[in-house]
């Protein structure tokens, strides 16, 4: 058994020796499936209901500007709950707060999809992010105290493959089920899920004694509840999140209402910082755990992760389907192969934790990604199905050394009773970070399209040889007969698609950059022993 040092085991950490001896009465892995399938129900809704907004709008005689609140109410909601997570665990107990969020998705999910118009799916959808924002950083929580440091690895591979698996897979289904039935079932198949879920969580899940011995502690000392807290959050967050889902289709800050999303975001986060580490005895987010570098730097980590796997998803589909004309079915086949990789790969990944130091595997990681960034900067218009997906696969190889090791780091010298605060702070940092990346490529697509579109058209000049050339071969396509602006419009449509082409190439080499950056990055952090952290025996 691995002895915990002073570097990998902090001494503040409380009620250390009965957590060390404290196991679940059920199966460790049973406890990880249960509260798995809940969060994979809940990812999945994130990005389902993407492709099903036409369908919504057409349904429910809306415009899809005015459908797109369906994604962004939730996204708001999602986001403002994710850090106060730790602190209603710690308040009504982390199973009670835990099947209180998977009931809340369930019903919620039930009266979206008998919503009779646009206006009540949207404030459904709002309880639908408040239920299912509290899903993963309960399950993150449950994980890091239900298996011992040595599994830990391995017990986030189960939790990474919910998360990265159900992206990869929710645009193609959200596809198959509006195409072939009905948008609203897009939400209907949660409810079996969310039933069966509270079934076995009712069963299995129990708050170990730190956590008991903690509520009781706050309900002696007649706990004030930070209001002030909860509402700088709450508009630094929400009005952040409605800044980078709506900001690029709205115009960025040429917009009244992005100007005062923008205002309201800084000055809500910038309070809410100031208010939580210095005005409060009772902070509803306990800040004080970036002051560790280890999760500080692992929060940056899962943000960047955020960024890529996310923009990634949103950037090869809209590629394939764009430039090369795939259909959404054949776009979906192609990347769906490097979701399947990073599910066969998460399970060694799990176990390599258990003699591989964690920030070695970051380092690794982070370098594969970046190569595969720079692979697919060698994107173009006429490659075939074969060539995208193993630039897929070698990009999905890269994040599975990522997502597991930064979370066992993340976790390594954070006491067993900020487990709730930490797994807030850190999916927090992904999902915003997949906000910052999705919002990131969108708007660098929208005006590099634009800026290489208009360097292509300078060389459309009957001065320039071989753009006399192609126009000569294109006017023998159009025949003798052809009109004469047959062949200009071709050549645009070639321009336009070459123009694009280097936007996504634009995109690829900006990550590919990043990541290569933050490399040296993985020495920042401390080093943590395999198998060793708080409560390790």
């Amino acid at each position: 058994m691995a002895t915990a040092t002073a570097e990998t085991l902090p001494a503040s950490s409380p009620s250390l020796n009965d957590q060390a001896i404290w196991k679940p009465k059920f199966n460790p892995w049973l406890i990880a499936l249960t509260v798995t399938l809940a969060s994979f129900m809940e990812v999945l809704d994130t990005s389902i209901a993407n492709v099903a907004l036409p369908h919504i709008a057409g349904g429910l005689s809306a415009s899809e500007d005015e459908a797109t609140w369906v994604l962004t109410s939730y996204l708001v909601s999602n986001a403002i709950i994710l850090p106060l997570s730790g602190w209603f665990s710690s308040l009504l107990g982390r199973k009670r707060f835990y099947m209180t969020c998977v009931f809340l998705f369930t019903v919620s999910s039930f009266l979206c999809g008998i919503a009779p118009s646009l206006g009540l799916l949207v404030l459904f959808r709002i309880m639908q992010g408040v239920g299912g924002g509290g899903l993963q950083p309960s399950e993150q929580a449950i994980l890091a105290d239900t298996f011992p440091p040595k599994q830990r690895g391995m017990a986030f591979a189960v939790y990474a493959i919910a998360v990265v698996f159900a992206p990869a897979i929710g645009p193609t289904l959200g596809g198959y089920i509006t195409d072939h039935y009905s948008w609203r079932w897009i939400f209907f198949i949660n409810i079996p899920v969310g039933i069966l879920s509270i079934a076995l969580s009712s069963f299995m899940l129990e708050d170990p004694p730190y956590l008991v011995k903690e509520i009781k502690q706050k309900k002696k000392a007649n706990l004030q509840v930070d209001y002030w807290g909860i509402i700088f959050i709450a508009v630094g967050l929400g009005f952040l999140q409605i800044l980078l889902d709506k900001g690029d289709r709205d115009d960025w800050f040429s917009n009244g209402f992005m100007r005062l999303s923008g205002v309201l975001a800084l000055g809500g986060i910038v309070l809410a910082v100031y208010w939580e580490l210095k005005k409060t005895k009772n902070p509803v987010v306990d800040l004080s755990l970036l002051k560790d570098r280890n999760f500080s730097v692992s929060a940056f980590f899962m943000f960047m992760v955020g960024v890529v796997l996310l923009g990634s998803t949103v950037l090869i589909p809209q590629f394939l389907q764009l430039v090369m004309g795939y259909s959404a079915t054949d776009a979906g086949q192609v990347i769906s192969p490097g979701g399947f990789l990073i599910i066969v790969m998460l399970p060694f990944i799990g176990k390599l934790l258990g003699v591989v130091e964690a920030r070695w595997m970051i380092g690794i990681g982070l370098a594969i990604t970046a190569f595969s960034m720079f692979h697919m900067t060698t994107f173009n218009t006429e490659m075939d199905y074969k060539y995208v997906m193993l630039a897929r696969c070698f990009q999905a190889a890269g994040l599975a050394f990522l997502f597991v090791p930064i979370n066992t780091a993340a976790y390594a010298f954070v006491p067993r009773n900020k487990n709730n605060a930490a797994s807030g702070l850190i999916n927090l940092a992904r999902n915003v970070g997949g906000s910052v990346g999705i919002s990131l490529v969108v708007t660098i697509l929208s005006h590099r399209t634009q800026f290489h579109q208009a360097r292509l058209v300078e060389q459309t000049t009957r001065l320039n040889p071989q753009f006399n050339a192609a126009l000569h071969a294109t006017s023998n396509v159009f025949g003798a007969g052809a009109g004469s602006m047959g062949p200009y419009a071709l050549l645009m449509s070639q321009i336009q698609r070459q123009a694009a082409t280097l936007a996504y190439v634009d995109c690829f080499w900006l990550f590919g950059i990043a990541f290569t950056i933050l490399v040296p990055f993985v020495f920042v952090m401390k080093r943590v022993a395999p198998g060793t952290g708080p409560g390790g025996h």
